[in-house]
């Protein structure tokens, strides 16, 4: 007879874990399971991002992404500051480095401000050296409330504090959807009232495979990291970032001082040839056979093969990925930048091919389902799991 339980999540990311730990402080004696198909938890989308915190500047008004970003930002301080969790204060600045660009800076404090955002201030040219002696522009905008954390760290420390409920080594083979849900994975199976899907990179797959249809499919972008060398570290203060280009989902290459002090330099939006398709990685020819037959796809590659030809270029060419670095802070030189990590991104992208800009949660009999939790989803994966939490206690007691 295979185990039962009130709840089952799948994937042992940040979100999925923080969901769990939400599920267990709303439902007092809930039996619980998270299933994970990788020997630890943390590994894809959690252990490869910026450790950014971010504040929920750049998201439209009244969006889900805008509000669980904000309350999620105060809350990961506030939980990383109570457990004793590597945390960095120093707030970031946007640069506008050509006069096209303030017209968008101050859209981004005027969203911000909507947002709830504290402690938005403009600066000039002047002020900004202040801020930060060596980076270059025309006007910027002192963001305080950003900071940097490490959130695989957060999201051992989340699992650990889940005894006996997150199994790992389990990848999902398949699931039978009935008045109760039947999970197999990793040879094992269980029962449960309601699943969640967080599955990250294969949610929209784990969708399919309930027997759901969403309207979005996974496709999975590669950014990539450089180091900046020691003695070009102190080029650096905090979190150094440009204006986004309004018509790419990216943010752009930015100088990150991470909680360890190293300074990173990144990430570029490159397509990665594979869900979890890393700078050294193997390209999965079945990942790509998938992305090939999806319509929004090829809508996709019409629309931004420009930003998405040049994000290739700096992939591949050094010089034009430190010239990006010098539009910022003008002292960076090639040699400054060493080789660091990646990080693959499930960006859902419609049948219209439009990258969605929002997160997406879509219920369906037996399941909750995160079908896109981009960037912020980490900044804001406490107040996701807190909002997902609400959907299941909801639908058990319906």
């Amino acid at each position: 007879m295979s185990d039962r339980y009130d709840v089952v999540v799948i994937g042992a990311g940040i979100v999925g874990l923080a969901t769990a730990r939400a599920l267990a402080a709303q439902l007092d004696g809930v039996a619980l399971a998270v299933i994970e198909k990788e020997a630890e938890p943390a590994t894809h989308q959690t252990g490869h991002n910026s450790g950014v915190l971010h504040t929920g500047i750049y998201y439209t008004p009244g969006s889900l992404r805008a509000q669980l970003c904000v309350s999620g930002h105060r809350a990961m301080a506030d939980f990383c500051r109570s457990e004793g969790l590597p945390f960095r204060d120093g707030g970031k600045i946007i640069v506008a480095t050509t006069p096209e660009q303030i017209p968008r800076l101050e859209e981004l404090q005027r969203r911000g401000t909507l947002n709830g955002v504290r402690g938005l201030r403009r600066l000039d040219g002047d002020e900004l050296r202040e801020r930060e002696p060596h980076a270059r522009g025309l006007a910027a905008l002192d963001v305080p409330e950003a900071a940097s954390l490490d959130f695989a760290a957060v999201a051992r420390h989340i699992a650990a504090g889940l005894p006996g409920h997150v199994r790992t080594g389990a990848p999902l083979e398949a699931v039978e959807v009935a008045e109760r849900v039947r999970v197999h994975a990793g040879g094992w199976s269980c029962e449960a009232r309601l699943v969640v899907n967080c599955g990250g990179l294969h949610s929209d797959r784990v969708a399919r495979l309930a027997g759901a249809a969403p309207e979005v499919r996974i496709v999975p972008f590669r950014g990539e990291y450089y180091r900046l060398r020691d003695e070009a570290a102190s080029l650096v203060r905090s979190l150094i970032y440009p204006v986004p280009d309004p018509t790419f989902p990216f943010l752009g290459v930015h100088f990150t001082r991470r909680v360890d002090g190293t300074v990173e330099v990144g990430p570029n939006a490159v397509l990665a040839l594979g869900r979890e398709h890393y700078r050294d990685g193997r390209p999965n020819l079945a990942d790509i056979a998938e992305m090939l037959r999806f319509g929004g796809f090829w809508r996709l590659i019409g629309r931004h093969w420009r930003a998405g030809s040049a994000e290739l270029w700096r992939s591949r060419i050094r010089a034009a990925y430190a010239r990006s670095a010098r539009a910022l802070v003008p002292e960076v030189t090639g040699s400054d930048l060493l080789p660091g990590g990646a990080g693959v991104r499930a960006q859902a992208v419609g049948g219209d091919g439009r990258l969605v800009d929002d997160f997406v949660i879509q219920e369906s009999p037996g399941f909750v389902h995160v079908l896109n939790a981009p960037s912020p989803a980490a900044t804001a994966s406490l107040a996701i799991g807190d909002h997902i939490a609400d959907l299941v206690v909801r639908r058990l007691d319906s």
